[in-house]
């Protein structure tokens, strides 16, 4: 069998190495429309449902190398005072880790193992898909490079859509649809080079959106210089009508969200400073799609943020295309017909991400702080149990982990001894 991967970032590359997994005859082909495959962009937090998926593609060693162990979560209001935090990972004892990595590390982990499994030939950069054709017992995607010209249109049994929010191949299947939805939020994302703090590995989520402003901040890799410093990825997100493209790589300017955190400088993290001081600034709007009855089209079929995009929070962008890749593995594996395995992977995936996309709209993780913000009116308290209690405060944090199916009981407890 014969199978085009549409897209070369991280879910086209899980699903090629997935796909050589399977251990069948498969020839595999992933094309991509930059002109080379470079470690861009900022931080990706890889819960352990994420991990379980790239363990299982024999990945977990290489991607220690490259990330940060992560050891809890913390939550803080905006005035620095902590209200909840609890160990994830093997911490918290799950089966896999909770890794925070650079995305761009990330990928080159995935990239270097798939040219080294299915062949560097097969992976092809600078031919970007501008459509698919079907016809009998074969698809057929067509190309241009980098200029626009034509380039030699290629066949397979089934081709695999893998091309992003902006997907060429689901605007085809849905002309009607329009641009990604904007939903009132805008995301300012940083990398800044600091000394630990708190554990040195904590996910923490700083302020309510719609009470404060709020900022999200891990650290991505240790000891980055003779100082000791770690590389800091950060990301602020701000409730405004003002937004810019739909382009994870756009460069964003201080002045547009800085003197809503001016005076966050904690005694455990000088936020301010660390924003002020960033190595790298990028701006992305809050975007996201209404979840689609349909992914699969005969021999074509759409895969993680071209089937089901969903506004970066929690990983789950990342984690539920890795899910995806090695779903569509392992039914095309245990059907003969592939066209019958693209259908089932729909019906086992469309319900499932349907209910992340909403709740990554109206129940995130962060909606403990909001909570708290609102409940105390965003003063600083001696004694948050009379707002609200400790169960309140563990129910509201584990309750997107279960929407994400990544929570503990989901994803599997470590074995001890």
């Amino acid at each position: 069998m014969e199978i085009i991967v549409i897209g070369g970032g991280i879910g086209g590359q899980t699903l090629a190495l997935a796909l050589h997994g399977a251990g069948k005859n498969w020839r595999i082909r992933v094309f991509d429309g930059a002109p080379t495959l470079q470690p861009l962009g900022v931080g990706i937090n890889l819960q352990p449902h994420a991990i379980r998926e790239l363990t299982s593609l024999g990945l977990q060693d290489a991607l220690r190398e490259v990330a940060i162990e992560a050891r809890e979560f913390v939550f803080s209001t905006h005035n620095g005072q902590i209200v909840y935090r609890e160990p994830c990972g093997l911490f918290a004892g799950y089966k896999y880790p909770h890794f925070s990595a650079h995305r761009g590390y990330l990928l080159m982990v995935l990239y270097g193992a798939a040219k080294e499994r299915i062949g560097t030939e097969n992976i092809l950069t600078g031919q970007r898909c501008v459509g698919v054709e079907q016809s009998g017992a074969k698809a057929v995607a067509h190309f241009v490079d980098g200029k626009g010209a034509k380039l030699p249109s290629q066949e397979a049994d089934i081709v695999i859509a893998c091309d992003g929010i902006n997907s060429t191949i689901r605007k085809q299947f849905y002309p009607d649809e329009g641009p990604p939805k904007f939903h009132g939020i805008n995301l300012w994302r940083g990398l800044t080079r600091a000394k630990p703090f708190l554990s040195g590995a904590s996910v923490t989520r700083i302020g309510g959106l719609f009470t404060t402003g709020k900022v999200v901040i891990y650290p991505i890799r240790n000891a980055i210089d003779e100082e000791g410093n770690q590389l800091l990825n950060w990301n602020t997100e701000v409730v405004t009508d003002v937004h810019d493209a739909v382009d994870w790589n756009k460069p964003g300017k201080l002045e547009d969200f800085f003197p809503i955190f001016k005076d966050w400088s904690f005694p455990w993290l000088d936020m301010a400073d660390i924003i002020k001081r960033n190595e790298l600034l990028l701006t992305y709007p809050m975007v996201d799609r209404d979840p689609v009855s349909r992914w699969t089209f005969d021999r074509v079929t759409l895969m993680g943020d071209a089937a089901h995009p969903v506004y970066p929070r929690g990983g789950n962008g990342g984690a539920q295309a890795i899910i995806d890749a090695t779903t569509i593995a392992r039914l095309l594996q245990s059907h003969d017909d592939p066209r019958d395995a693209l259908k089932a992977y729909e019906a086992e995936r469309i319900p499932f991400t349907s209910k992340i996309v909403q709740a990554s709209r109206t129940q995130p993780p962060d909606i403990l702080i909001d909570t708290v913000e609102r409940l105390t009116g965003g003063k600083r308290f001696d004694d948050l149990s009379k707002f609200i209690s400790p169960e309140e405060l563990q129910a509201l944090a584990q309750g997107y982990l279960k929407i994400a199916g990544s929570d503990l009981d989901t994803v599997g407890r470590r074995v001890s001894g």
